[in-house]
Parts: structure tokens; C-alpha cells; sequence
């Protein structure tokens, strides 16, 4: 697999019209001298000496990137309330991994919220995988003033095993069910760590003993490409043919309407409507609410 040609048929998609004219927005950004960076549950920028034109032109351009998924930001006085209260998701997990000079990725990063969060960690290297063309465009509005070393690519799970290094940690959010085959793409996430390397990963999940999954229709929460939803055990019995070494589950969380709600930054629906309005124990095709399991996997 040639990477480097798939990176130059996916950087063509910033010619199609709509992306065209989010790219313009970035591009015409204004330059902006000693801008800070804080790492808290809001990744927020800041800078000493900015005018109001240019508060007002990057507001714009923050408008003109819509949806926003992934947050929140505050840039320079815009506060982008994006539908994810990421750092909900974040601060669970932070108990549980190191990234101090480790090779670090986050597969499926959306804008790199997360990846912008784990620099505190003092990574030796962070990238960013998602084919998203927005969720790069995003990304590139944060850090066209927070000047990180972040590498973002316009690739997917499925190009790990081809790439350039391999990686001690890998994060893996809410990628799992969009996959049709789970477990090779566990066997993708074990092929592309360092020895002794680790996963990070959450997926929905179904309460049971068995190991089995529920494979929904059409939607599952409104959501067209989910393929599987399984118990836990069905979860470690796929790990375990992925060839990996340890399956330690950290949290089960039930996703809720203080994560994942709808909010003025983002375009139609969120998680209040993908529930059934008499049971909000189920979604409105009457499967099991979104729960997911948040577990930490070992080569």
C-alpha cells in the first residue's frame, strides 16, 4: 500500500467546492504573535494584543466551519460549544495511561481535541488519523495559532499496519462500531503498536454474558453505519483472536445529555432526539440506549 499516493488523492478533496471554501477560511486567518495555549477542560487560546477586526474575522471563520463535534474551544473569545463535552470522556480515561515520550495516535481524532489535551502529557510524538475533511480544516483553524508539532492525516484505521512508525499508545474513541469487521481492525490497532504497546478503546456496548452482539438495522441511534454492538465478552473474545495480550475493562458509562447534546454549533439533531421520547432507556428504533465500554488492550 503506497501511502503517500493516498495522502495525494485525499488532499485533491480540498478542491471540491464546499471544502474549497472552508479552506479559504483557514487560509486567510490572521497571523498572530505569542498567542498562549491552556489545556484544560476547554482548550482555550489566548493572545495579548489582538483587534477586534481580527476577533471578529476568526468568530467567522469558527461559524463557517461547522459542525462542530468535538470540544470545547474558546478562541480568542469565541467559545465553540461543540455537541461533545469531550473532556467528560477524557477525564475518565486519564487515570489510566502514561504518554510521557511515547509515539502517540488517536484514531478517528476529529478535530484533535484530544490530541491537543494529551500535549500536557508531553508526548515525544502525536498523530492524528481521520479522513474527515472538516475535521482536518478544524483542526488546522486551532492550530494555525497554537503552532503544535501535531501531525494530522486524512487516514483511517485500516492504513495503520502500512504506515511510516509504529506507535506505543494508540486511542481508539468510538471507531469500533463503525467498522463491518471488528476484529480485524483489532488485528489492525496489534500491527501497528511497539512492543509493549497498548490501546486505549470505547465502544457502544450491550449488557449480557454471553459473548454476543447486536447487529442493528439500518440506524442504531439514528446512526446509519453502526455494524455490531457487543457485550463485554464479545468485546474480549474479539481481542483475544486480535492476538492481544491483556483486556482490562476500565469504565462502562451510559451516555448521557450533559455529554452529547445539541447546541448552536452544530447542524440538526443530537442525542435527545435519537432516544425514545416515552423511554429514554431505548433508542427510537427501540434498541438498548448508547452505553459505552471504555477498556485498555496490551500487545
Amino acid at each position: 500500500m503506497n501511502l503517500e499516493e493516498i495522502r495525494i488523492e485525499r488532499g485533491k478533496c480540498f478542491g471540491w467546492k464546499d471544502n474549497k471554501v472552508r479552506k479559504a477560511l483557514v487560509d486567510n486567518l490572521p497571523v498572530l504573535d505569542d498567542c498562549q495555549l491552556s489545556l484544560q477542560d476547554k482548550v482555550t487560546l489566548t493572545c495579548k494584543d489582538i483587534s477586534e477586526e481580527n476577533k471578529q474575522l476568526i468568530h467567522e471563520s469558527a461559524v463557517g466551519l461547522k459542525p462542530w463535534r468535538k470540544g470545547p474551544f474558546e478562541v480568542f473569545d469565541t467559545y465553540i460549544d461543540a455537541e461533545w463535552q469531550s473532556f467528560i470522556k477524557y477525564n475518565l480515561l486519564r487515570p489510566y495511561f502514561n504518554l510521557e515520550n511515547k509515539i502517540v495516535g488517536d484514531i478517528g481524532c476529529n478535530n484533535g481535541y484530544y490530541l491537543f489535551r494529551m500535549l500536557e502529557d508531553n508526548p515525544k510524538k502525536l498523530v492524528g488519523f481521520d479522513p474527515s475533511a472538516l475535521c482536518k480544516l478544524q483542526f488546522d483553524f486551532i492550530n494555525h495559532f497554537a503552532k503544535t508539532d501535531i501531525k494530522f492525516e486524512l487516514l483511517g484505521v485500516e492504513h495503520l499496519p502500512f504506515y511510516e512508525h509504529k506507535f506505543d499508545v494508540l486511542f481508539c474513541l468510538g471507531v469500533l462500531y463503525h467498522r463491518s469487521d471488528p476484529v480485524k481492525t483489532l488485528k489492525e490497532l496489534h500491527k501497528a503498536l511497539n512492543k509493549d504497546g497498548e490501546v486505549l478503546l470505547d465502544t457502544f456496548m450491550i449488557d449480557g454474558d454471553e459473548p454476543k452482539a447486536l447487529c442493528p438495522g439500518k440506524t442504531y441511534s439514528k446512526i446509519p453505519n453502526i455494524y455490531f454492538v457487543p457485550t463485554v465478552n464479545a468485546l474480549k473474545n474479539w481481542s483475544e483472536k486480535a492476538k492481544f495480550s491483556s483486556f482490562e475493562v476500565l469504565e462502562i458509562k451510559k451516555t448521557d445529555l450533559d455529554e452529547q447534546r445539541k447546541t448552536e454549533w452544530i447542524l440538526g439533531e443530537s442525542l435527545g432526539d435519537f432516544l425514545d421520547k416515552n423511554n429514554p432507556e431505548l433508542t427510537i428504533e427501540g434498541y438498548p440506549a448508547p452505553k459505552r465500554v471504555y477498556v485498555k488492550l496490551k500487545k
